[in-house]
């Protein structure tokens, strides 16, 4: 909501260059989780910690959130980017010593540490409606999503590019991040965008955490914004740990993740006029319905064709679901509860996600083989499914004007 008429043209501005921000920043992200959960496979004491280092990079980016909200609020957007840049070109650097010294410990360090930009390129999207009115906010915020279809073509490249590129595997992959993020931070100087008031003694005060968790909009808009995030975060993390493991390569396991990646911001061209049209509440129960295909999808079999078709589904259902959570947030709350509202939800969102990528490794060592880690990881997706979609359900139905907006 706002409270004053707002000029678009310095907020398509930002749009534009956080569309350049989430393309060429955001490329670390698919570059990482790609081989995140190869490389702790491959330095990692036990392969059912394989996927811990994709763990900690959003445990490091759910206990960075709160903070990093905060910092944003009392000093800008620009400055919390810059910040999350600097902590992904530092995590990057000692994941690389830790894959070079052979040390599992210090790479998990490096990849709490990058937990630092995952946080900060979560809060892009709401950067891109901090200056925009109310009727562009909801496709300022999907067009910069939309920036993440560019990082899906350029993060998984770079993989195939930089995987070998040096005597220790993966090395390379983690080096070109460090001068990604170095490189991009520059970027965030091109921002036009409003600067924190001062509040008075007489503003009014933000409600407590547990006022805002009792919002139903809001506890409904974390819910599913938690869902469809952990929920593509646990597919997506056990897929190249499946298609390899299925006895395919890790360059099509990189395609695979591509298309993944692909699929989850193209149509962010034209989630926002759908938003419009239909309101955010219809748009994520489309969403957790995709999400729930792709699992049907994957567990019908274990050819090339499944993993795509699955991962496509499930990248177009995490846009649904996840961006249209984030607008049904911003209709939440006014102006002056942002940073407390943003800081939460990303917490929240990213614990689920911490607990997604935690046990998918777990999830993939169930039962003997590939296959049946595979089927267990997709059937984890079921409970939390209904539990999304009992939530939006209940929001419909709740004696309430504003329920379905």
């Amino acid at each position: 909501m706002t409270d004053v008429l707002i000029d678009d043209r310095a907020a398509k501005r930002n749009v534009f260059v956080l569309i350049l921000a989430q393309a060429f920043l955001g490329a670390q992200m698919p570059m990482i989780f790609v081989i995140g959960g190869l490389a702790g496979l491959m330095i990692a004491p036990s392969p059912a910690l394989a996927t811990i280092p994709i763990s900690l990079i959003v445990f490091g980016s759910m206990t960075t959130a709160p903070w990093l909200s905060a910092l944003m609020q009392r000093y800008g957007r620009k400055t919390g980017f810059i910040v999350g840049a600097l902590g992904g070109a530092a995590g990057a650097a000692i994941a690389s010593y830790g894959l070079y010294a052979n040390h599992f410990l210090i790479f998990l360090l490096g990849s709490y540490v990058t937990g630092i930009y995952m946080s900060a390129h979560g809060f892009y999207r709401f950067a891109a409606a901090d200056s925009a009115s109310d009727d562009f906010r909801p496709r300022a915020i999907s067009y910069v999503m939309a920036g993440g279809l560019l990082s899906a073509l350029i993060g998984p490249q770079m993989v195939k590019l930089t995987t070998d590129a040096t005597v220790v595997p993966f090395l390379g992959t983690y080096l070109s991040v460090v001068i990604i993020n170095l490189i991009g931070l520059f970027l965030f100087f091109l921002l036009d965008l409003p600067q924190p008031k001062t509040q008075s003694a007489d503003a009014p005060q933000a409600r407590s955490r547990m006022e805002l968790l009792r919002d139903p909009k809001i506890a409904v808009a974390v819910i599913c914004g938690m869902v469809s995030y952990a929920l593509m975060n646990l597919i997506m993390t056990s897929t190249p740990l499946a298609v390899v493991g299925c006895g395919f390569t890790t360059g099509t396991a990189a395609d695979i993740v591509s298309a993944h990646v692909i699929a989850m911001y193209a149509p962010s061209f034209i989630t926002g006029h759908i938003i419009a049209r239909f309101g955010a509440v219809r748009v994520v129960a489309l969403g957790l319905f995709l999400l729930a295909l792709a699992g049907v999808v994957a567990l019908m079999g274990v050819e090339l064709t499944n993993f795509f078709i699955a991962l496509i589904l499930l990248g177009v259902g995490w846009n649904f679901g996840f961006i249209g959570a984030t607008a049904l947030l911003t209709q939440a709350h006014p102006a002056h509860e942002r940073g407390r509202v943003q800081g939460l939800n990303d917490f929240l969102v990213f614990g689920g996600v911490t607990f997604a990528s935690l046990f998918s490794g777990v999830l993939m060592s169930v039962g003997e083989g590939t296959v049946a880690g595979w089927n267990a990881v997709n059937i984890a997706m079921i409970p939390f499914l209904v539990l999304a979609g009992a939530a939006l359900i209940w929001l419909v139905l709740r004696p309430s004007d504003e329920a379905t907006a």
